[in-house]
C-alpha cells in the first residue's frame, strides 16, 4: 500500500500543434479566439514544387559558376578600373590557383554546356509554376515597394524599428527576387548568344555582337553570385526557422495574448497570406 505521505506524481503533458494546410477556396480570418493561447501553429509558407525546384536550382548554379570559371580562364579580359589604372581584375591569379581553376578549358566547357540544359529546363518549369499557380503575384512588386524596400533595409540596419506590412515576402524581397529572375533570363539568353553565334544569328546583336553578349553574361552572372551571397548572409541572420522553412515548407508559430494571426487565402491555389499584429519586428530581406 502506498503511503499517504507520498506525493501523487503529476502526469506529463505534451503540447499540441495545429497544422494550417486549408486550401479553401474562400478568403477567411483565423479569429485568436479560435485556437488555445500559446498553442503551436505549422502554418504551410512554401508549397512542394517551390522548394523541390529552390534546391535543385542551387547546385546547379554552382556548378554553372566553377565551370564558367573555368572557361572565363582562358580569356580573363574583364576588371574594375578608370582608364588605364586598373584598381581590381576579375580574377587574380591566386583565385584561378586556389580554386583549381586554371588549364580546365576543356572539362569546364563540357560541364558548363551539359548542366547549362538543366539550369535551363529547371527555370523554365519554374516560370511555368509561377504562371499557373499565379504564384507570381506574391513576388512581382507594386508601386509600393520601392518605399517599403526602403523602409525594410533602414529596419534591417536598425535605424527604423517599425516594420512595413508584408505578406508572403516583403518589398525588398519582392524587387530582389524579380530582379534575379530578369539577370537569369538574361544570363541565358546571352549564354545562348556566346554558344550558337552563327547558328543563332541575329541573337547577338540583341548585346550588340558577341563581345558584347560575352560581356552582359559575364556581368550578369557576378550580379548573380552577390545576390546569392547577400541572400545566404541574409538567411543566417533570419535564424534557423527560416531555413526550415524552406526545407518542410512550413513555419512554427506560437499564438499568444499579444498575436493575432490572420489568413487571406488566395482562391486560385489556396496560398496563404500570412500578417501578424505583434510587438515583435519580422524577419528582414532574405
Amino acid at each position: 500500500m502506498p503511503n499517504a505521505s507520498t506525493p501523487t506524481p503529476t502526469p506529463r503533458t505534451v503540447a499540441t500543434m495545429s497544422i494550417d494546410t486549408n486550401t479553401d477556396a474562400s478568403n477567411e480570418a483565423v479569429a485568436a479566439e479560435e485556437r488555445p493561447l500559446d498553442e503551436p501553429v505549422a502554418r504551410l509558407v512554401h508549397p512542394r514544387a517551390i522548394r523541390w525546384l529552390h534546391w535543385i536550382n542551387f547546385p546547379l548554379l554552382m556548378i554553372m559558376i566553377w565551370s564558367g570559371l573555368r572557361i572565363y580562364w582562358a580569356e580573363d579580359v574583364y576588371a574594375l578600373g578608370i582608364g588605364s589604372w586598373q584598381w581590381f581584375a576579375f580574377f587574380p591569379d591566386a583565385v584561378y590557383e586556389t580554386l583549381g581553376l586554371e588549364r580546365r578549358l576543356a572539362r569546364g566547357m563540357a560541364f558548363h554546356f551539359a548542366f547549362g540544359w538543366l539550369f535551363v529546363i529547371n527555370g523554365a518549369i519554374y516560370a511555368t509554376y509561377l504562371l499557373a499557380t499565379k504564384e507570381w503575384r506574391h513576388i512581382l512588386p507594386d508601386r509600393h515597394a520601392p518605399r517599403e524596400a526602403k523602409d525594410v533595409v533602414l529596419h534591417d540596419l536598425h535605424i527604423k524599428k517599425e516594420m512595413p506590412p508584408q505578406g508572403k515576402y516583403n518589398a525588398a524581397q519582392r524587387i530582389s527576387y524579380t530582379a534575379v529572375l530578369v539577370m537569369a533570363l538574361i544570363i541565358v539568353v546571352s549564354g545562348f548568344a556566346i554558344y550558337k553565334p552563327t547558328q543563332l544569328y541575329p541573337l547577338p546583336l540583341l548585346f550588340g555582337g558577341y563581345q558584347g553578349a560575352r560581356f552582359v553574361h559575364f556581368w550578369m552572372t557576378i550580379g548573380l553570385g552577390l545576390f546569392f551571397l547577400i541572400h545566404v548572409l541574409q538567411v543566417i541572420r533570419s535564424g534557423w526557422g527560416n531555413f526550415r522553412s524552406m526545407v518542410t515548407g512550413y513555419v512554427i508559430e506560437r499564438r499568444s495574448t499579444d498575436v493575432t494571426i490572420s489568413v487571406a487565402r488566395v482562391p486560385e491555389t489556396g496560398t496563404e497570406i500570412t500578417e501578424m499584429a505583434t510587438n515583435e519586428p519580422k524577419g528582414g530581406a532574405t
